[in-house]
């Protein structure tokens, strides 16, 4: 195992603090939170379900034999564990490496606590180095592009990636992103735009950095 995967099983092993007996624990997608599954799945018989943000966590949940739940079904939940693509001091984040940014968003909004998982190369001072995910219905991707070339970012289109909404993902790179709050609503308000990647408003309330717990600013 590399270190960073050390890492990233070190954090979602110590994710597994916040799991409370009976809960209903919204899952995320990616490679650190499919540690986080693996690890789950010891606790199994202790927790009443899962809601997942993806068809692959969703399968790798069903694999271990845990329940998962609709979101409609399950409502206000009070846990949701998700990786990062970056995460500044603030806890505010870039998601959507693998495409699940919609529902990610759909379910830390819904969620009490947002713990986020992670290992130390996606800490970053300043959001922007990693290419900005932003999920948008097809018809609009050439407008969407445009609009945020105005905004200063270079917008590339993931070919050949459908969202689990059936829609598309540009990269948005070239961006520093000093005021995540209001570049999240700016784009969030563009025409076709489903929702980006941005997880500033909604920002992490507990983020766990290579099984080391790090304190908000």
């Amino acid at each position: 195992m590399s270190n960073a995967d050390e890492q990233k099983r070190a954090s979602a092993l110590k994710a597994l603090d916040y799991v409370e007996d009976g809960m209903v624990v919204g899952v995320g997608t990616g490679s650190t939170v499919a540690h986080f599954i693996d690890a789950l799945a010891t606790m199994k018989d202790r927790i009443e379900a899962a809601v997942s943000s993806s068809e692959q966590s969703t399968a790798q949940l069903k694999t271990h034999g845990i329940r998962v739940i609709d979101l409609n079904a399950a409502g206000s939940l009070p846990l949701y564990v998700d990786g990062a693509d970056a995460c500044d001091p603030w806890n505010r984040l870039v998601k959507g490496g693998g495409a699940a940014l919609t529902r990610e968003k759909v379910i830390a909004e819904a969620s009490r606590r947002f713990v986020c998982i992670i290992d130390r190369a996606k800490e970053v001072e300043v959001l922007g180095r990693f290419p900005l995910p932003v999920e948008v219905i097809p018809m609009a991707r050439s407008l969407v592009g445009r609009k945020l070339v105005g905004l200063g970012g270079q917008p590339v289109w993931r070919e050949g990636v459908t969202t689990d909404n059936g829609n598309w993902i540009l990269d948005v790179h070239n961006l520093s992103i000093v005021d995540p709050s209001g570049l999240e609503r700016e784009i969030n308000q563009i025409p076709g735009v489903v929702t980006c990647g941005l997880f500033a408003r909604r920002a992490a309330d507990v983020v766990i950095s290579a099984g080391a717990v790090r304190a908000n600013r």
